[in-house]
């Protein structure tokens, strides 16, 4: 083990796995000579060299598209968009070619790409660098959405959508950059995709949450357990396919449930979890209805004040605990 920070933990995971496969390549805008807009890959030109790590154009479809290609032609590239809002100007590469060719082909084709989207707000980037936009690539049939929420996830789960058949979507909250954490070095770590995490046990409510937003949840149920609440937190980490089976497991223990995401309400993974729940076995032991609790339906505001306004604050997710258990 050994400490890092969450960024120095993708790039670990991205030069192991270079270290290992010639056929990894990592391609994307000012990732090379600058080191990323964020500074992940400082230090991975001089390694890999010009070949290998590649400063693209500043055209998002053309990063996804050249990785698509590459994917299916035998290559397993990695590419970053400088923000996930860029996603946008990508759709059709990803969401018509890259998603849909292994189904196409008849499962004959490979598309072993991996598209990493630095994700959400707190930045005070404004309202086209700050979205958190998981739900849309969720919605697509083809794809796998991961969400990492610690160094250690960085690394395990990125290793596994690098060394994954299929285009994963790989988001990181940018706020989780600098976080640093325990971090292990044996270069086989890897976290299995599709698995979710009980980050804490409890058996009065079930919170399901991921991203950054889950350090507020865990601090809201470290507040309300002064009140004799004990409450489970379940971070499913990879978004889609979602493992159903521990959440609804964990319903059926708590009786309540709860979801929690930086995201616009609307739309959101929470409506589609919360769906699930009522679906499932674990509606007969509700005693209450799903909560979501979410990010307002409107752009990111470039004030930091309205930024952090309309994202769920630590206040806010206790007082929709107290009243979900009838406290308030």
């Amino acid at each position: 083990m050994k400490e890092m920070t969450y960024k120095e933990a993708i790039n670990l995971a991205m030069s192991e796995e270079m270290r290992k496969d010639k056929n990894v390549i990592f391609i994307g805008e000012d990732i090379g000579l600058y080191g990323g807009a964020f500074g992940v890959s400082v230090g991975m030109l001089d390694e890999f060299g010009e070949e290998r790590v590649r400063d693209t154009p500043i055209s998002e479809a053309v990063i996804t598209g050249a990785a698509a290609g590459a994917a299916a032609t035998g290559l397993r590239p990695i590419a970053e968009m400088m923000f996930s809002d860029f996603i946008t100007i990508a759709m059709d590469n990803l969401v018509n070619q890259a998603a849909k060719m292994r189904y196409m082909f008849g499962g004959k084709a490979k598309v072993p790409m991996t598209l990493r989207l630095p994700t959400g707000s707190g930045t005070g980037a404004a309202a086209q660098h700050t979205q958190s936009l998981e739900a849309w690539l969720c919605h697509v049939p083809g794809l796998k959405v991961v969400s990492a929420s610690s160094p250690a996830e960085a690394k395990g789960l990125l290793k596994a959508a690098i060394r994954d058949d299929n285009p994963v979507c790989f988001f990181e909250h940018k706020i989780l950059y600098k976080m640093k954490g325990e971090v292990p070095v044996d270069d086989e770590y890897i976290l299995p995709l599709g698995q979710s995490y009980v980050r804490k046990e409890g058996t009065d409510l079930t919170i399901v949450t991921y991203g950054t937003i889950l350090y507020r949840v865990m601090e809201a149920v470290e507040a309300v357990e002064k009140d004799g609440i004990s409450v489970e937190v379940i971070d499913p980490r990879t978004l889609y396919p979602m493992d159903t089976e521990t959440i609804v497991e964990s319903v059926k223990k708590t009786g309540r449930a709860m979801v929690v995401h930086e995201a616009a309400k609307t739309g959101g993974l929470g409506g589609e979890i919360a769906a699930m729940i009522s679906e499932s076995e674990a509606f007969d032991f509700l005693d209450a209805p799903v909560v979501r609790v979410a990010g307002l339906d409107t752009p990111i505001p470039y004030n930091r004040n309205l930024e952090e306004a309309v994202v769920p604050s630590v206040e806010m997710i206790k007082d929709a605990i107290y009243k979900i258990m009838n406290r308030k």
